[in-house]
């Protein structure tokens, strides 16, 4: 069972899920830890249901969220725009808005951003 989620059990890895656990028993993978918000844990979920379906019976996750005041945080890399990032994190450009209300005391507009600035993406 631990072969057919692997890349679940990577992910966890690479986003540095905390007290993370695997076991398996009667066939079905209990695992759990800590995400960092709520975007890393919705990232382990979709990797989940890519593999097992929606509902799946082989895998029992009990992911917590450690700061549930904020979505995610991004940091800024060259090119990008805050539309980019509302879209990647809402799939709505124009919810840019919300993310430069979030970062007022590091943005001063909502056109200049710079790569390595470490963003706020709020719940929404």
């Amino acid at each position: 069972m631990k072969s057919k989620y692997q890349s679940v059990l990577n992910l966890g890895e690479q986003l540095e899920i905390q007290n993370g656990d695997v076991k398996e028993e009667n066939g079905v993978l209990h695992v759990s830890g800590i995400a960092k918000n709520q975007y890393e844990k919705n990232l382990l979920w979709d990797e989940i249901k890519k593999i097992g379906g929606e509902n799946p019976s082989d895998i029992v996750a009990d992911i917590t969220v450690a700061d549930t005041s904020i979505f995610a945080n991004h940091t800024v890399k060259s090119g990008e725009t805050l539309g980019k990032i509302a879209k990647h994190y809402y799939g709505d450009a124009m919810k840019y808005k919300e993310i430069f209300e979030a970062n007022t005391n590091i943005l001063k507009s909502a056109d200049l951003i710079h790569p390595g600035q470490e963003l706020v993406i709020p719940n929404l």
